[in-house]
């Protein structure tokens, strides 16, 4: 198959739709539903991460991707008591492989932005990874293959339209892409930086101790930046993408916004969160937005409207400042990586709050002095790469 129609492009008035190859088929195969111009956007953006993931660390990626950036990102490690709990499958009697549990921490880490996700896998999808996929809201799927089981699974979700797509692993793009923009064409060369264990060698600052998993960790950071639309900055901590803000224009704004998600991230295991008194039957989603509210600072305007008793069989007690703060302070051992330069010591200050020990950037501001004296204030370790990442 050389083509394939799309329903439209961007937006419903964008017609006519298509992929197709100029030379060759494409290398990938549409099993189920009627994937769209974005789902294929996210599909093999999502295919390129994970699969990077999987060659630098060795174990099954799985990525939740929405508007042609992740959402989540992760590694296949073994989920703790506490994340089974903060991800909503704790309720599941099913021993999750490597695989699903890659899918469980990329989808759990932000779960407001990957409602209605395009998921990617490095690996064949199994049964297990399937039964995950069925319960939560989303869009569709890339994968390498599917065993009988998972297939079967997955085709009855929708009523029949998930989503389902099967990629040719083997399959090597050409060396120079082309993008046309206002009847334009653009053409460079494919971005075919590897990023592996002496990606962070370079260390400036007067700590110098990067342990395993944390170079791991910034391995996996800086391959999701590889793939997410610019500015971006990501942190990562135990294997999987905790908070990922894209395209800011600002690179204080990005460390902003992806340190609040890392925060929430970890405010989710605090023990006001999990003792949260839900009524019985309320759904995942809603159980989701409820905590974004209880950890928010709106929280006070929901008590007092009253909003509380359509959710909780209680009112539960206000989680203060002070009670957040404390909580947050515990969080460590945090990897960040930043697809350019910091500009200021302003975010190394903002990513000391959000528990960041371990940093990866470029280098090469004007101010790169005053963003490794910052570093060496908190003792942080971080790494000069030379590499910029942008996305767009």
């Amino acid at each position: 198959m050389k083509e394939l129609e799309l329903k439209y492009g961007c937006n419903p008035n964008q017609k006519p739709s298509r992929i197709y190859m100029e030379n060759g088929e494409l290398p990938i195969k549409v099993l189920c539903g009627r994937p769209g111009y974005i789902n294929f956007l996210d599909a093999f953006n999502g295919w390129q991460l994970v699969s990077e993931l999987k060659k630098a660390t060795g174990l099954p990626a799985a990525t939740s991707f929405k508007h042609v950036s992740p959402a989540g990102a992760a590694v296949g490690l073994p989920l703790s008591e506490v994340e089974r709990k903060i991800y909503w499958v704790d309720d599941m009697d099913v021993e999750f492989t490597p695989l699903a549990n890659a899918y469980i921490r990329a989808r759990g880490a932000d779960r407001m932005s990957s409602f209605g996700d395009f998921i990617s896998l490095s690996d064949v999808c199994d049964k297990e990874t399937a039964l995950v996929i069925k319960r939560e809201v989303s869009d569709g799927v890339i994968a390498p293959g599917y065993t009988d089981e998972a297939l079967e699974i997955l085709k009855a979700k929708k009523n029949g339209n998930y989503n389902v797509i099967e990629i040719d692993p083997d399959y090597v793009p050409a060396p120079i892409e082309h993008k046309e923009v206002f009847g334009i064409t653009f053409e460079q060369g494919r971005n075919e930086l590897v990023i592996d264990e002496h990606f962070f060698d370079n260390i400036v600052t007067e700590n110098k101790e990067i342990p395993e998993a944390a170079k791991r960790d910034l391995a996996i950071a800086m391959i999701t930046l590889k793939y997410t639309q610019s500015n971006s900055v990501c942190y990562v901590k135990g294997g999987q993408a905790i908070g990922i803000g894209a395209g800011q224009q600002s690179r204080i704004h990005c460390t902003r916004l992806a340190g609040s998600k890392a925060d929430n991230w970890w405010l989710r295991q605090s023990p006001q969160v999990l003792s949260l008194p839900f009524k019985p039957g309320i759904k995942r989603a809603d159980r989701d937005n409820a905590i974004d509210l209880y950890i928010g600072e709106d929280y006070m305007d929901v008590l007092a409207e009253g909003a509380w008793q359509n959710i909780f069989t209680e009112k539960p007690p206000v989680f203060t400042a002070e009670e957040k703060r404390a909580w947050l302070d515990k969080n460590t051992e945090v990897s960040l990586g930043s697809d350019a330069f910091f500009p200021f010591g302003d975010n190394i200050e903002r990513a000391h709050r959000s528990g960041v020990a371990y940093v990866a950037q470029p280098g090469g501001s004007i101010r790169d002095d005053h963003v490794i004296e910052t570093c060496n204030k908190y003792h942080m370790v971080m790494a000069f790469t030379g590499i910029r990442l942008f996305h767009h």
